[in-house]
């Protein structure tokens, strides 16, 4: 599994609440750009089936932002990456979202 993805299941995917409010972000095709900012990943939802996970620091004094480490993932494998991880952590997981893949695209 590539580190940074590795890093943000671990950092992000800590509880059930957690889980459920990233599958939601992810999962909901009402939502068709945006971005989900987590405690220190920020989830960003470039159309239906993009998205761009990256660490974001803000530096207090200036406000400044900087990014590091940026990864590009479609919608299936995040949604994969994040149940398995919410899975062995013993989470209700939600399921993969294969409900509304059609609508948009087959697998």
């Amino acid at each position: 599994m590539n580190e940074i993805i590795a890093e943000f299941l671990n950092d992000e995917v800590g509880c059930q609440d957690f889980y459920d409010s990233i599958y939601n972000f992810i999962a909901d095709q009402n939502i068709r750009a945006g971005e989900y900012e987590g405690n220190i990943f920020v989830i960003k939802k470039m159309d239906r089936l993009n998205f761009i996970i990256f660490k974001e620091y803000v530096f207090r004094d200036s406000g400044l932002r900087t990014i590091h480490n940026s990864i590009s993932l479609f919608r299936k494998d995040l949604l994969k990456a994040v149940n398995e991880h919410a899975a062995t952590q013993g989470f209700t997981v939600k399921g993969y979202g294969e409900e509304s893949n059609d609508v948009i695209t087959s697998w």
